[in-house]
């Protein structure tokens, strides 16, 4: 239940973070048609928000709390990388990182006017990527922490993931006001920058979050500094003020959240591994056609880690004792995918609730349960050091349904932070496979079956409107 906390309390931080990163300080210039919603009805004091302090360091500050809170927890999510893509390796984010600046370019050259003109918008750039880089190399060689593939001790922070949250918070504030579906864009590539850099297994989760703290903070203080040699907020301002937005609820989502089963997912022996809480995380999003109706669909990958307790039953306890040994097991994971109508009820400018059915499949990921050697001092048979796997277990693809409710506070007219509540059920067959034979009990057998899952998915979505 500590992991189920600590996801809980993980998930407010990273949502409430990219809420207030999409946030334009300029806060009610930019208005839904449907709504009239104002800054000044957030449950937060306007004061408190248009405090330049708050504005500069509140969303890095959740950044870094998160980072302090995944320390622990980093070789659980590099164990979900390993699982799904042990041989991952791309060069997008290299490019990615830098793909928001250049779009905010690109629309200037185009003619689209944002918050500054080209000149004091090269400013803004040039000063946030040098603080960056300030922070970021400072940094990086005087903590000296391992990268997870091994290869150099400069991992901690992500220079990749700096570079771009600086570069999608540039895209923001430059073109957030006219269009939040800029922001959404920008936010989203950082996002995937910083994916691509757990995927390449070339940083920790932690390295991710501070590298994105780092780089929102860098643009914040450069647009700060610039504001006040120029003495205005931007260049634009009166422009963007008369800018309306669209009148449906269309959005863009990611959550996190909670996993829970009505069974267990590795049914196969009576005393054997149960596996029943997990997490979940993802993407979601929706077009409507009028304020109610739409059609979208979800993205997530949910995982269920094994309880300990019970996968040292499958043991043989005599090896086990003889050569001091102890089990340590993969979480059971899922990639699911799906898509149907949404209804959505507006009961104010505050609150709203949607409601979907989707229908997809879900794709499964094989695991393992280990021996681990507890004592290197102990000679290892061959025989035993070669294979040291008990069981693995493999579920095959399968049909899912699911149906679900979200209640969303509009923190603002372009975002709000849901609370959601999905049902989800599939059958997909898990085959479950004895490993090393030395290390089994007699109990421990192949088998192949049809498991029946139901299970509740409950947690926050940051919502972002378009």
């Amino acid at each position: 239940m500590k992991k189920i906390k600590a996801l809980y309390f993980l998930s407010l931080l990273f949502t409430t973070s990219i809420a207030h990163a999409f946030q334009e300080d300029l806060g009610s210039a930019y208005k839904k048609n449907y709504t009239n919603y104002k800054v000044s009805d957030s449950i937060f004091p306007k004061s408190f928000w248009n405090s330049e302090s708050v504005k500069i360091t509140f969303v890095p500050s959740i950044f870094f709390g998160s980072t302090a809170i995944t320390w622990n927890g980093r070789e659980h999510i590099l164990e979900t990388r390993n699982k799904y893509i042990p041989e991952f390796a791309n060069t997008f984010d290299d490019y990615l990182q830098y793909a928001p600046g250049a779009l905010a370019f690109g629309l200037k050259a185009s003619g689209v006017k944002g918050r500054n003109n080209i000149r004091r918008s090269v400013y803004n750039y040039a000063g946030s990527m040098l603080i960056t880089g300030i922070f970021v190399n400072s940094l990086k060689y005087s903590t000296k922490v391992m990268r997870p593939d091994g290869s150099t001790a400069n991992s901690w922070p992500s220079g990749h993931a700096a570079t771009a949250f600086a570069n999608a918070a540039f895209l923001d504030k430059e073109y957030g006001l006219v269009n939040p579906s800029y922001s959404i864009t920008g936010y989203g590539m950082a996002i995937m920058t910083g994916v691509g850099r757990s995927m390449n297994n070339r940083h920790w989760s932690p390295d991710i979050l501070a590298g994105a703290g780092f780089g929102i903070l860098s643009t914040n203080l450069a647009y700060f500094f610039i504001d006040k040699i120029y003495g205005n907020k931007g260049d634009n301002l009166s422009f963007l003020s008369k800018i309306e937005g669209n009148e449906t609820p269309s959005f863009l989502a990611v959550r996190l959240g909670a996993s829970f089963n009505s069974n267990n997912i590795l049914k196969f022996h009576n005393d054997g591994p149960e596996a029943k809480i997990g997490w979940e995380a993802g993407f979601e999003g929706a077009y409507f056609f009028t304020k109610s109706i739409g059609i979208g669909g979800e993205f997530t990958i949910s995982g269920y880690p094994l309880a300990q307790n019970n996968t040292n039953k499958l043991e043989a306890s005599d090896t086990f004792e003889q050569y001091n040994l102890s089990t340590v097991n993969s979480a059971l994971g899922f990639m699911n995918a799906g898509i149907g109508p949404y209804y959505a009820f507006h009961f104010s400018s505050k609150f709203n609730m949607m409601l979907k059915a989707t229908i997809g499949y879900s794709f499964g990921a094989s695991g393992k349960i280990e021996a681990k050697q507890n004592d290197t001092d102990i000679f290892l048979p061959v025989n035993i050091l070669d294979n040291m796997t008990i069981s693995s277990y493999k579920p095959h693809s399968s049909f899912r349904w699911s149906t679900g409710t979200a209640f969303t506070y509009n923190i603002t007219d372009q975002l709000g932070l849901s609370l959601y509540a999905d049902y989800s059920t599939t059958k997909p067959t898990i085959k479950y496979t004895p490993g090393n034979p030395q290390l089994n009990s007699s109990n421990n057998k192949f088998e192949s079956n049809k498991a029946d899952l139901h299970y509740l998915s409950t947690g926050l979505r940051l919502t972002a409107y378009f």
